[in-house]
């Protein structure tokens, strides 16, 4: 798994899977099961999420350094 948790974010993941489960389906699932349904989507997802922000960082570093050379040759004296 590529992503680690800090304790509080994984525990209010916990409480929000809980609570989507409550709200949607009327269910009351245990904090292992939400945990379990954590790691599941987390393992199943985690490098699809991971890999579209690399993408869109390369997209943000790619269009920032096209800004710079524009205004490098901007500053060209002719």
């Amino acid at each position: 798994m590529l992503l680690q948790w800090k304790k509080e974010h994984k525990d209010q993941a916990i409480r929000d899977i809980q609570q989507f489960f409550y709200d949607e389906r009327g269910e009351e699932i245990g904090e292992i099961a939400a945990e379990n349904v954590l790691d599941f989507f987390s393992a199943q997802l985690g490098q699809h999420f991971y890999n579209q922000g690399i993408k869109d960082s390369l997209n943000v570093v790619r269009d920032r350094l096209g800004a710079v050379e524009d205004d490098l040759y901007a500053l060209e004296r002719k």
